[in-house]
């Protein structure tokens, strides 16, 4: 008898699912594929204000670019190195809201920053200015590329 047992990684950036199997003699097989995401991603660059505490542990504020975003977080760079699963405050400047995030990814520090993924604690369709339906902008795919300054 073969069984199956599926994980999945909750992280929005990079997600890849686990199907692991096994026989009754408990010997594994492995495969990874790239999993749906829980949002759409789009690319939208904008600035935004982030407050944290950086990788030295002093506390730090900055003004940042998004890359890329979805309902439940974005791709920042920023100039600040900060520690995978530190919390951060990020502010949309044009609206004063703020959300809660937490890093679950950086990228390779770079000469214009390093990139980093934030997911909010609460899903923000609204944040970024976009408007995202059932996940997808606009009800759409969610590909495509906004930019504002």
């Amino acid at each position: 008898m073969f069984h199956r047992l599926w994980l999945r990684n909750t992280c929005p950036f990079g997600q890849v699912d686990l199907d692991l199997g096994w026989s009754e003699n408990w010997r594994m097989s492995q495969s990874t594929f790239t999993a749906p995401r829980r949002s759409g991603r789009v690319f939208h660059k904008m600035r935004v204000q982030v407050r944290g505490r950086g990788h030295d542990g002093r506390k730090f504020q900055e003004v940042c670019n998004t890359l890329v975003v979805n309902s439940h977080g974005g791709l920042l760079l920023l100039s600040h190195e900060v520690d995978q699963g530190e919390m951060i405050v990020l502010t949309n400047p044009e609206t004063e809201e703020e959300q809660e995030c937490r890093v679950v990814f950086l990228g390779e520090a770079g000469d214009a920053g390093q990139r980093v993924g934030v997911e909010f604690l609460t899903p923000a369709p609204r944040f970024w200015g976009l408007e995202f339906v059932d996940g997808e902008l606009g009800g759409s795919s969610g590909e495509g590329s906004v930019e504002s300054e």
